[in-house]
């Protein structure tokens, strides 16, 4: 071969590596920037000859333009139309922290839920400690949830019902199961909040939030709602001394540990330092309702109750007691006070209000209270209260009534939870009902 022809050899070698190495180099920027720039995604250009629409391209290469009908190349398109494929959205960590104070500029004394709302939907993400201060990565904490109090209890005669608030980490996080953390682009119309019944809480809109802001959101303060009673914190709580409040965060540890003997321990410290620590009291009685110990879990939450009357925590606990135990009268007297307390908080508590009054053969007041349910129930997160007031209202002889309600059950109510069942009795109404009227029910 001629030197001529070996240089020549040389240089396409030469050539076909640079190329290699510049299409390596595109691939790896794309993959790295792409997400954050809109890799893959075609950027506005103006309107004009060989272009689907004002101010975008065709869906590729060779798009027919509407204008001219010649065969155009977008000149912006990625090399790579595989790549958006191979490399979705990173999900970039987003980190946010801050505080909550009461109206008044003290902390709260109890875990507030810090909760992320965005279209409707609520997702709880971290609880403040006892000062008050909150920080976690956003989406990431899918386990948490809500206490959930009287919602965990078996519904003797209707099947269990899971409250609003109540639910599990099943839930998707940021509109897709399963997936842990959130993008940026899933903060928009995003809100947070801090969730404390009786109290209303400042908003921070989470809209633009970026991956290297500074996490710190400031300080949200929950004020008071008027013409409300009762609270979940405990006025009286709040003039623990320093060495009962100790105590109390010793023993939030020692559960979070798993160690329960432990913390007994220091729940029966701080009431000591403290007899009228209501908090550590009832904290103390879902301790041994935990442990199965029941007269002592009603013993503690009487306690908190004779410390501070207008604390409606321990009322929610001595309720689902009574309902487990099926006391009817007693759950009616329980949840009447939590009502009166708070009406408009607790959406369980008219529930089971209307269960009992059921039972009780108080079918005005069971309709009443479970029709209270509806209104603050929108999203239909409880359809067991369709299926109750069915019930309620077939007892009081309303059968059109009642079919409606039924229907609305099946609608929203999930496979398994007494549909088949349900199908049944509203396929029955539907016979008496077609026959006293002659025409067929829709």
């Amino acid at each position: 071969m001629t030197e001529k022809g070996v240089r020549y050899g040389m240089d396409r070698r030469r050539l076909f590596t640079q190329t290699l190495l510049a299409i390596g180099i595109a691939f790896l920027v794309g993959a790295l920037v792409g997400p954050a720039f809109g890799q893959g995604q075609q950027q506005p250009t103006g309107p004009g000859p060989g272009t689907t629409g004002p101010g975008t391209t065709g869906p590729g290469a060779g798009t027919v333009g509407p204008t001219t009908g010649r065969t155009t190349t977008p000149t912006t398109r990625s090399p790579f139309p595989e790549q958006e494929q191979r490399f979705p959205e990173m999900q970039r960590p987003i980190f946010l922290s801050g505080k909550v104070v009461l109206d008044d500029g003290t902390p709260p004394p109890d875990p507030v839920a810090i909760e992320r709302l965005c279209h409707g939907r609520v997702f709880i993400e971290a609880y403040t400690d006892s000062k008050g201060r909150f920080s976690f990565e956003v989406g990431r904490n899918q386990h948490l949830f809500q206490d959930a109090s009287i919602g965990s209890s078996t519904d003797p005669g209707f099947g269990g019902v899971n409250m609003p608030g109540t639910q599990s980490s099943s839930r998707s996080v940021g509109g897709i199961p399963g997936r842990g953390g959130v993008s940026e682009r899933d903060l928009m119309g995003c809100e947070l909040r801090a969730s404390l019944p009786g109290f209303r809480s400042d908003l921070v809109n989470l809209a633009g939030r970026r991956m290297f802001d500074n996490p710190d959101v400031g300080t949200i303060v929950l004020r008071r709602l008027a013409n409300v009673e009762g609270t979940t914190i405990s006025v009286v709580a709040m003039a623990a001394p320093k060495d009962a409040k100790k105590s109390l965060d010793k023993a939030r540890d020692l559960v979070k540990k798993k160690k329960p003997a432990e913390a007994l321990k220091e729940y029966e410290k701080a009431v000591q330092i403290y007899p009228k620590y209501s908090t550590a009291w009832f904290e103390l009685g879902k301790l041994h309702e935990d442990q199965n110990h029941t007269e002592e879990a009603r013993k503690a939450y009487e306690q908190a109750l004779a410390a501070d009357p207008k604390y409606v925590n321990p009322y929610r606990q001595m309720a689902r007691l009574a309902f487990n135990e099926q006391k009817w009268q007693d759950v009616a007297d329980t949840t009447d006070r939590i009502i009166k307390l708070d009406p408009s908080s607790f959406v369980d508590a008219y529930f089971y209000n209307s269960v009992a009054n059921y039972y009780l053969r108080k079918l005005d007041a069971a309709e009443k209270s479970i029709r209270e349910v509806q209104k603050l129930d929108a999203n239909h997160r409880i359809p067991k209260a369709n299926h109750l007031l069915g019930a309620i209202l077939i007892d009081k002889q309303d059968y059109s009534g009642a079919a409606e309600q039924l229907r609305e059950f099946l609608k929203y109510a999930k496979p398994g939870e007494d549909t088949e069942q349900v199908k049944k009795q509203l396929e029955q109404l539907e016979k008496a009902l077609s026959a006293r009227t002659g025409q067929p029910q829709q």
